[in-house]
């Protein structure tokens, strides 16, 4: 049997989700029980129907189908309700990420928080208040969608405790997240491999994984380390991924310019890599530019040059792919308890994201 390679059930599970996204949006406003005289909240379900439904590349909606698949091949009921919260929980994650970073855009469009500031461009306390709660609602619709479902009770109670737990790591790795760029020193491999775990794997690999295999009638329990330990390599491997393009990516085929982490002083894997191999006046040119929110795409252009002659992005992608050469191995192993197809999918999906070109 031939298995589906990664980008191709992307694009298949991706348009279906959009769909089911967009119904889901054109319910909610029936559903939301909101005062009569309220224009804000109708305008908050509009935002947040607009981020979410303007791009993204739904990974963690197929990697919710395939731990499914892990165990059946038939359809399993849940699967639909279990996708909601996970994108849901994902715009939430982009609302306050995008206020925190004061972004202006995402995907082609303004920010949530731009919006409220053009908006109400004379109450920018207003416009921030209501970005945060934007992001507030999201995350309570992620929970809402899943105990409003028609699963048994058990599953509901399970899967919303899947979900509230991914929510609190993800909000405690952002908090880890800005606390590590306010220490003095370099932060090290360990405390950068500990902020991609919270940040990013254990909502964006570990939940949704525990999710569909708690649909299929799988309890994840007796899987938990296993899961858990190939979730942080994935999710690793991804912000590796995103470091690395943001200092040594193509701004053409990114969409965006490089060097925001520089920028916006973040000591990313690739920075935290720089700044430990550099020393002298180079060092100096470094530190002068992070944090430095006017800096010219020439100082971007000689620091991403210098980071090349010192080998750190060939380091940084000899480190992704050797990290996900170990998630591969993991997930390798499960062939024999769960249905191999699915099993090769996920054995091939790290070094695809580590990979692809988009």
């Amino acid at each position: 049997m031939t298995t589906e390679r990664p980008p191709d059930r992307l694009v298949r599970h991706q348009q279906r989700f959009d769909r089911l996204f967009a119904d889901y949006f054109d319910t909610l406003g029936t559903t939301l029980d909101a005062p009569s005289f309220s224009r804000f909240a109708p305008e908050c379900v509009e935002l947040l129907r607009d981020l979410s439904l303007r791009g993204g590349k739904r990974m963690r909606v197929v990697l919710l189908h395939e731990a499914a698949r892990l165990v059946t091949d038939e359809p399993v009921e849940g699967l639909d309700a279990a996708a909601l919260s996970v994108e849901l929980l994902q715009t939430h994650g982009l609302v306050h990420d995008d206020l925190i970073d004061d972004s202006a855009t995402r995907r082609g469009g303004p920010t949530t928080y731009y919006a409220y500031r053009e908006r109400f461009p004379e109450h920018p306390r207003a416009a921030l208040g209501l970005t945060v709660l934007a992001g507030d609602l999201a995350l309570a619709l992620s929970l809402r969608v899943l105990l409003e479902s028609a699963l048994p009770a058990e599953v509901r109670r399970a899967m919303a405790e899947v979900q509230t737990r991914a929510a609190a790591d993800t909000i405690v790795g952002q908090i880890a997240d800005l606390e590590r760029d306010f220490a003095a020193a370099v932060p090290d491999t360990g405390v950068l491999h500990d902020v991609a775990d919270h940040k990013s794997a254990r909502y964006s690999v570990f939940a949704p994984m525990r999710l569909g295999l708690l649909a299929a009638g799988v309890r994840p329990d007796a899987h938990e380390d296993e899961l858990r330990r190939y979730a942080r390599l994935v999710g690793i491997c991804g912000q590796m991924r995103d470091d690395y393009l943001d200092l040594f990516g193509d701004a053409a085929a990114m969409g965006k310019p490089t060097g925001g982490d520089l920028r916006e002083g973040r000591r990313s894997y690739a920075v935290a890599r720089l700044l430990a191999a550099v020393t002298g006046p180079e060092r100096a040119t470094v530190e002068q530019a992070l944090g430095d929110r006017s800096g010219a795409p020439e100082a971007v252009a000689a620091i991403r040059a210098m980071g090349e002659r010192r080998g750190v992005a060939d380091a940084l992608q000899a480190d992704m792919r050797r990290c996900a050469a170990q998630a591969r191995q993991l997930a390798l192993g499960w062939h024999g308890r769960w249905r191999a197809e699915a099993v090769d999918f996920f054995a091939e999906l790290p070094s695809w994201s580590v990979e692809r070109a988009g």
